[in-house]
């Protein structure tokens, strides 16, 4: 499981005294244990179940790991930007590299091939016509390659597709 990569390598890090790596997996499993404590919250709310239960359906799957990845990244790639509009390339390096720790942790990215294949398919079955469908297309395909793709890349291709 992806969770106890993580760990594992943040004990690795952490023996070998990989500063920047201890810091970006202990932001990472910060992110994760918030995440999941939401998760457990939500679910206490929701159903009846023992603690045992909820520890067990409350821990994040891969793909929900993705998700918080994929988030890090993006908020990563906000400030580059920033950084860059401040001219702080000591700050924008510290990104770059955090981005590059965070990446391994993502499945192998999709091409573009493999991306178009997947959304004609996911359009094929649905049935979508145009534009309008972009809302019942885009839940469906991003199911399909949470963590393989970005959504950006995925709503840019999806139009493309419909248009």
């Amino acid at each position: 499981m992806l969770k106890e990569k993580i760990k594992k390598d943040f004990k690795k890090a952490f023996k070998n005294k990989e500063k920047g790596k201890v810091s970006v997996l202990k932001m990472l499993k910060a992110d994760i244990t918030k995440k999941e404590k939401n998760k457990r919250y939500q679910l206490s709310k929701e159903k009846d179940l023992t603690e045992e239960e909820l520890a067990k359906e409350s821990s994040l799957t891969d793909k929900e790991i993705y998700s918080v990845i994929n988030s890090k990244i993006k908020q990563s790639k906000k400030s580059i930007e920033e950084f860059e509009k401040g001219d702080r390339q000591d700050l924008v390096k510290k990104e770059k590299k955090e981005i590059k720790i965070l990446k391994k942790y993502l499945p192998e990215q999709l091409s573009e091939e493999e991306l178009t294949k997947i959304i004609k398919k996911t359009i094929d079955q649905l049935g979508a016509k145009g534009m309008q469908d972009m809302g019942k297309v885009m839940p469906k395909v991003m199911e399909k390659v949470k963590g393989k793709a970005p959504g950006s890349k995925v709503s840019k291709k999806v139009r493309e597709e419909l248009s």
